[in-house]
């Protein structure tokens, strides 16, 4: 099948020739003509299957076809989504598909300055992307209305039970129109989902696309089992073949992360960290660096992770292994992207070896161990202390990284909301209760 046959008009298959799309992925074939028929939609997808222009296209569309005349323009389509990187690609993908309908959108996320939100608000706009917590707030100093919205899109929700936005999103449920189609998408479906659903849609049809414990068809795995003080070296070393052009590396701390990069940049290897401490600007700095390939290694948290889509990012690296299964596969499934091959490489140290056991459990295989490295695993019981470990003067090596292949199982999952980490990476910042609250 191709977008062609999919009833689009022409102004948006023309905008997807431009994006270079011809094919649709499955969740784009079977979601696009249910919402063009005006029915809500409960789709359990992940990130990387194509999801937000199985939304994105279809509503353009809808709205296009069905304009309002002589009147300014008003939020007619609210898309809510947990985190502000997600937000961010999410109106990008809508201008992209949008450009030749004349219609307006923009993006509201905490962690900066109101001003440029409000003002873009207070000219109209027909498609309002944004996360939980900055709506509530525009909305409460009578900045944003939904009186009219006629689209609501709640996109990963599960993501949004782990942040802890649940409350959030019933606010919002109690002001929207009783009128209106909603599309609910969450990578997984447990039970608490599932009720949430029950709640928004009504007469749902149901797409689902790649079981949720699975990883991607061309995602070769590989595990090192390896001492913490020795995984910065193993990362050096990996970083010594010039093929591996761009590097998405896990840690599990914000402040592993940002030791992480201090070792590389020690060793001239251009590095940038990326999470909930960061500010706004510099978050979107860092990612726009990677993707134009400024900057070889993005060091990032799974909560600021969430946001990043790059097609041809064929190497990522878990630094640390999730305490979560299910963050394990959402982290590999960066990479294998639009039927891409690439590499999902794991660092296990004693202490984690019970993570890459529930891994294991959760995917129904086990993943290939490396044995020929210089750093092999000493200590199976390692005493609790820092993670991140020492760079410093390293054996030389005598070995290979594996290459990728087109093995592998199909890609699912999503991420647990890190204990150090506040809810939208900045939207509302945690309290600390030392000291006399100050309003933000």
């Amino acid at each position: 099948m191709q977008f062609d046959q999919l009833n689009l008009i022409e102004p948006i298959l023309q905008a997807l020739k431009e994006e270079g799309y011809t094919t649709p992925t499955p969740i784009q074939a079977q979601a696009i003509p249910i919402v063009l028929s005006g029915t809500d939609l409960l789709g359990c997808a992940q990130t990387g299957t194509g999801k937000t222009a199985a939304f994105a296209i279809p509503i353009l569309q809808l709205l296009k076809q069905n304009p309002l005349f002589g009147r300014k323009r008003m939020i007619r389509t609210l898309i809510v989504t947990p985190t502000r990187e997600l937000a961010i690609q999410i109106e990008e993908s809508f201008k992209a598909y949008g450009r030749h309908l004349g219609l307006k959108s923009t993006v509201v996320f905490g962690g900066v300055k109101q001003g440029s939100q409000t003002t873009a608000l207070r000219s109209g706009v027909d498609i309002l992307i944004a996360t939980p917590g900055r709506l509530l707030d525009l909305m409460t100093q009578g900045y944003i209305s939904l009186r009219n919205v006629e689209y609501f899109v709640l996109d990963e929700a599960d993501r949004m039970l782990d942040m802890g936005f649940i409350h959030d999103v019933k606010k919002l449920l109690a002001v929207l129109p009783k009128r209106r189609q909603s599309l609910f998408f969450s990578a997984t479906m447990p039970p608490e989902i599932v009720k949430l659903a029950d709640t928004i849609l009504d007469n749902p049809k149901k797409v689902e696309v790649t079981p949720v414990s699975s990883t991607a068809e061309k995602i070769q795995q590989a595990v090192y089992f390896i001492d913490r003080g020795n995984k910065n070296k193993l990362l050096y070393d990996l970083l010594q073949d010039s093929s591996i052009k761009a590097a998405l590396v896990f840690t599990r701390t914000k402040h592993g992360a940002d030791k992480v990069v201090k070792f590389l940049a020690s060793k001239n290897i251009t590095a940038e960290a990326i999470h909930g401490n960061k500010a706004q600007n510099a978050r979107q700095r860092a990612l726009t660096n990677f993707k134009s390939g400024e900057t070889r290694v993005l060091v990032a948290t799974d909560i600021a992770a969430r946001g990043i889509d790059i097609d041809e990012l064929a190497f990522v690296v878990n630094y640390e292994l999730p305490n979560v299964s299910e963050t394990y596969v959402h982290r590999i499934g960066r990479t294998g992207r639009a039927g891409a091959s690439g590499l999902a490489v794991s660092f296990c140290d004693g202490e984690e070896k019970a993570y890459l056991k529930d891994i294991e459990k959760l995917i129904g295989k086990k993943i290939p161990v490396i044995n020929e490295h210089p750093y092999p695993l000493l200590i199976e019981n390692p005493p609790k202390a820092e993670q991140g470990g020492r760079g410093g003067n390293r054996p030389k090596s005598n070995f290979s990284r594996p290459k990728p292949s087109n093995s592998g199982g199909e890609r699912s999952g999503r991420s647990e909301r890190p204990a150090s980490t506040s809810r939208e990476g900045g939207d509302r910042p945690r309290r600390n209760w030392s000291k006399k609250p100050r309003r933000d």
